[in-house]
């Protein structure tokens, strides 16, 4: 169940607390004891008060779309709102973390889900992507949620609306994804080799399946690059794929010399979600060590997208331009774009075991031409080390503990500075020792040194995305 928590910093305190978000899942799952409504990875039990013919046809009932907003804090019209993969958001109060009432995407758009990373323009529109269902099968959707109109008390999502609709290779098989990319005029969505199989979801209840069930690697298909132009909606015509890889998340995007530089951390294997089922994170030993080892491991590559292609360019040359990135642009016989990666790590990342959970200085640098970026090193089932890259020497700077597993690092930037890695690193570090207790640690983002830590006497436990909120 979704558990938001904050740490208050004022006048060099730091104040702790913490709440169960109270959604409809939580309240219902506390008052009969066990899982009632299916989680992306969890099937709900069936309810033993059922006689044996209601249970028999509950289970041809399509599951109910969770509210149990888990996975990150985004912002729209100033409000914030705990969001997950579904329909359905919680707007969130800062200072009780209490819900302050559930927001459905089906009540302003044609759409039954959305991401919990959207992305924002400096003026606060925001961006995210959903897919919509039909008798005909599913759609990709971009949407775009204005910004608060000045001296207007409207902080619904009232105005949103979807920018483009994008038809999936097959529409019975859309692909699986978590985020997008975005440069400052186009948005960037990968169709993967992650399948979801649609009439799995459907029969998952009557098959006792989760809805992970539904979710298959395809390696033997290519990744699609989709170009969109945020202004007019149009996808660009031009044809860009790559072998098959999995992206989770992003790190950044910018426009150069009439192309798109996308930088993402790459799976090659499709299996990453599987590792995270119950099963295996309640392993310990050698047990969890081969579940670890069975994974792929995360890396940061950069891609090289043409926005345009000369008809009379030749077979066989690279479209890409620019001198600074190995990776290329080739176009091929069938007029398709072949793209290929430039990695953006040294040796020294897969000695940590890769890298997830990206982040930039994003209030100055998204969408723009940019150096630095930090992560969690992936040396075990879950993060255990904090780094900072560098793309353009690929230098690493590591902090690291043992026995100590830092949450997703968050970028503030320092008010009066201009230079991109001046600022301060953000991240929950916690620890299975029983005698330990969790800790805000706080780093300089520059050197990587430790500035400080508030040591908390609880066990948090373990989160996926954050955000800084400045007073």
């Amino acid at each position: 169940m979704a558990l938001l928590h904050k740490f208050e910093i004022e006048d060099g305190i730091v104040k702790y607390s913490s709440k169960f978000l109270r959604s409809d899942s939580y309240v219902t799952n506390s008052k009969h004891n066990r899982i009632m409504i299916a989680e992306f990875g969890t099937m709900a039990v069936p309810d033993p008060c059922k006689t044996v013919f209601e249970r028999f046809m509950s289970t041809f009932e399509m599951p109910k779309p969770t509210d149990n907003c888990s996975v990150n804090f985004t912002v729209y019209k100033g409000d914030y709102y705990a969001s997950t993969e579904t329909n359905v958001m919680h707007k969130v109060d800062l200072e009780t973390l209490k819900s302050k009432g559930k927001v459905n995407w089906e009540k302003y758009i044609a759409v039954n889900g959305a991401t919990a990373h959207p992305h924002y323009d400096p003026d606060g529109t925001a961006y995210n992507m959903g897919n919509s269902y039909g008798k005909h099968g599913s759609n990709y959707n971009i949407i775009c949620v204005p910004p608060q109109t000045p001296g207007s008390s409207d902080s619904s999502l009232e105005g949103a609306k979807v920018l483009c609709t994008i038809e999936p290779e097959d529409r019975m098989r859309p692909s699986y994804y978590h985020s997008f990319g975005m440069s400052e005029n186009y948005v960037i969505f990968l169709e993967q080799p992650l399948k979801m199989t649609l009439w799995k979801f459907m029969a998952a209840k009557a098959m006792g399946r989760s809805f992970l069930d539904g979710i298959s690697w395809e390696p033997q298909k290519n990744v699609r690059f989709h170009v969109v132009n945020k202004i007019t909606g149009q996808v660009l015509p031009v044809p860009l794929y790559s072998k098959a890889f999995f992206s989770f998340h992003q790190i950044n995007a910018f426009e150069d010399e009439g192309c798109i530089v996308l930088d993402l951390c790459c799976h090659d294997q499709g299996g990453a979600l599987d590792v995270y089922r119950l099963q295996n994170l309640h392993k310990a030993g050698e047990a969890l060590d081969q579940a670890y080892n069975s994974m792929g491991r995360p890396y940061p590559r950069r891609f090289v997208l043409p926005l345009s292609v000369d008809a009379k360019k030749p077979v066989g040359q690279n479209l890409s331009p620019l001198s600074y990135t190995s990776a290329t642009a080739v176009k091929e016989a069938d007029g398709k774009i072949w793209c290929t990666y430039e990695s953006l790590h040294n040796e020294t990342l897969e000695a940590k075991g890769g890298l997830e959970f990206p982040q930039i200085n994003y209030a100055r640098y998204n969408g723009k031409k940019y150096r630095y970026f930090y992560g969690c090193g992936f040396g075990h089932i879950i993060g255990d080390s904090l780094i900072k890259t560098d793309v353009q020497t690929k230098e690493m700077k590591i902090w690291k503990e043992d026995g100590r597993y830092p949450s997703e690092p968050v970028f503030v930037p320092e008010p009066n500075s201009a230079a991109e890695d001046s600022g301060i690193i953000l991240s929950v570090v916690l620890t299975p020792k029983q005698n330990q207790g969790s800790f805000l640690l706080i780093l300089d983002a520059k050197n990587f040194t430790e500035l400080g830590r508030a040591e908390v006497p609880v066990q948090i436990p373990y989160g996926f995305h954050g955000v800084f909120v400045p007073r």
